[in-house]
């Protein structure tokens, strides 16, 4: 994404201080965020920490407390009526209208958007072939399959070509095929010089789309940077791990490794697992593989393990990214 970068100007998320309660329940505690133009952002954190409230806030449907919120240059409660055209909003759950065809939906919203019947039906056309939904475009959408709703709910948001689009859990209830499918339409978006702002339970998901990322975790923004940025931080060692052939030779293979990694080697003898810290990449597989040839020692199997985004949450939160069953605050 890096062209997008280069020509892709400002700011078009601001968020200062930010607070929002219900009740006795802090649900924002004075949050600060910065989004680019032209990046995937995404927003982790578990279930009730807060991503849901904020994004209903930015997308004008939630008045914050105190702070200030700017989408695109506009104040999201002053100069709401600015901010509402330019962006665009997939909640958790699909809002579709089931006595309509999907393509009647995607006509509909075009219309609201003042596009025009032949424009509005050009585009509808364009979504559906881009959401693998031609078979079913003139289906009622009553009988469409979760998936296949959450897909045209997703098309929808896209109908008016939004600036800044704002997907809140986008891929639950898709399908493998379908969330990689979604994966292209919001990778595209951002090359497009259009803004992604969403949240996610699956970290593969962030670790595959986003430029950068926030952990959220009881109203608070814990920790920003690049998906990178944060492994290096906060993920943990790389490890070198491997399987002997004989798993008979595990005492003799691991005194070799001695000098290596001399006080974090783990070996199982029963399996014939070894694994150790590095800090040397390739360069330390390349040293095993010599020594354990002179030694005469069979390797099964020999690679490195990088931190994952898992390793990061679990590190800065205390918490595993739980799957997203009841919706988030």
């Amino acid at each position: 994404m890096s062209e997008s970068k280069i020509i892709c100007e400002n700011a078009s998320i601001e968020v200062e201080g930010v607070y929002k309660s219900f009740g006795k329940v802090e649900a924002l505690s004075g949050i600060d965020i910065q989004v680019e133009s032209g990046i995937v952002f995404a927003l982790l954190g578990p279930n009730g920490s807060g991503k849901t409230t904020l994004i209903r806030i930015l997308t004008t449907l939630l008045r914050p407390d105190s702070g200030t919120a700017r989408v695109g240059g506009f104040n999201v409660v002053d100069e709401a009526a600015q901010v509402r055209p330019m962006i665009g909003l997939a909640g958790q759950y699909p809002a579709v209208d089931e006595n309509l065809s999907g393509k009647e939906n995607l006509v509909m919203i075009g219309r609201l958007y003042h596009l025009g019947k032949k424009q509005s039906a050009i585009r509808a056309d364009e979504l559906i072939a881009d959401f693998g939904l031609s078979d079913a475009a003139n289906r009622k959408t009553s009988t469409y399959s979760g998936g296949m709703r959450r897909r045209l709910d997703l098309a929808a948001t896209l109908v008016a070509n939004p600036s800044i689009l704002f997907l809140d859990e986008p891929t639950t209830g898709l399908d493998p095929r379908s969330r990689i499918g979604l994966w292209e339409v919001i990778k595209s978006q951002a090359k497009q010089c259009n803004s992604v702002f969403l949240t996610t339970q699956y970290l593969e998901e962030a670790d595959r789309l986003a430029d950068r990322i926030a952990i959220m975790d009881e109203g608070k923004i814990i920790r920003q940077g690049t998906p990178q940025e944060l492994k290096d931080c906060c993920g943990g060692e790389t490890l070198v791990k491997l399987k002997l052939v004989d798993r008979t030779q595990t005492y003799n293979a691991s005194e070799l490794l001695r000098n290596i990694a001399p006080d974090k080697l783990n070996n199982n003898a029963e399996t014939g697992d070894i694994s150790f810290p590095t800090s040397d990449g390739i360069s330390v597989l390349a040293e095993v593989v010599r020594r354990f040839d002179l030694a005469g020692i069979k390797i099964a199997e020999l690679g490195l393990t990088q931190p994952t985004l898992d390793d990061v949450f679990l590190s800065i939160t205390g918490h595993v990214a739980e799957e997203n069953t009841q919706g988030d605050t």
